[in-house]
């Protein structure tokens, strides 16, 4: 091959890659699409202890009628974060005080712990979505007015990423498919197989547990990013 065409081919080539580059986005979307300019900001935050409760339960536990009042609005606007707290009590007959309740009221009452919590109650907290709570251990919760006992809903939050129409098509997934997250500071860390949760509301956010961003020591994260495996 003479030294001519390959310095043709290495031009072509590079001026085929400049003209796909102009064309299609990093995620590979249109120029002419919704994302060929969207840059998705990236927030990565750590789900304490929380749980979700009904109406009904808010009842028994604050009193007939009681109404959650809201201390601040969470990352994803559609929720908050109560003024209320309730005591759980696992099988081994010991207490965690004050565990934040989350607004507003749903459909299901749902208890969610890391797995060191699990294990100090004596509960074999399964990893679940949220809202798939069937077949899960129960605890007993206790408020100012009263105590229930749950017969079901206390789990471990699969990890997991929220995000909004236009991010789900920045980095080619849909609800419900998976994604990595890498981690960089002073722990680097991979963490595997976030759940993508895509609804028009939210905005780009993950959530990991405590013992999930204790073991990447997220809190000093210098940057994060998530990939498709």
């Amino acid at each position: 091959m003479s030294t001519t065409t390959l310095v043709a081919r290495e031009q072509i080539e590079s001026l085929v890659r400049s003209i796909l580059r102009q064309q299609l986005g990093a995620n590979g979307a249109s120029a002419n699409g919704t994302t060929a300019h969207f840059k998705p900001n990236l927030v990565a935050n750590i789900s304490a202890r929380h749980c979700h409760l009904t109406q009904a339960d808010v009842d028994v536990l604050f009193g007939p009628g009681y109404q959650l009042t809201p201390m601040k609005t969470l990352y994803q606007a559609t929720d908050f974060a109560a003024n209320e707290t309730v005591a759980v009590v696992g099988s081994r007959q010991r207490m965690i005080p004050s565990v934040r309740i989350l607004g507003p009221c749903r459909s299901f009452s749902q208890l969610e712990l890391s797995f060191t919590d699990a294990i100090s109650l004596g509960i074999d907290a399964p990893v679940r979505l949220s809202g798939d709570i069937e077949g899960t251990p129960g605890c007993l919760l206790i408020g100012p007015k009263g105590s229930l006992v749950l017969s079901k809903g206390v789990i471990r939050a699969e990890r997991h990423v929220h995000m909004g129409p236009k991010d789900a098509e920045y980095y080619g997934v849909k609800h419900l498919d998976r994604m990595n997250m890498r981690v960089q500071g002073t722990c680097p860390t991979v963490l595997e197989g976030l759940l993508v949760r895509v609804h028009k509301d939210w905005k780009l956010e993950v959530h990991i547990d405590t013992d999930e961003a204790n073991c990447c020591d997220l809190p000093h994260a210098t940057h994060v990013e998530l990939f498709r495996p």
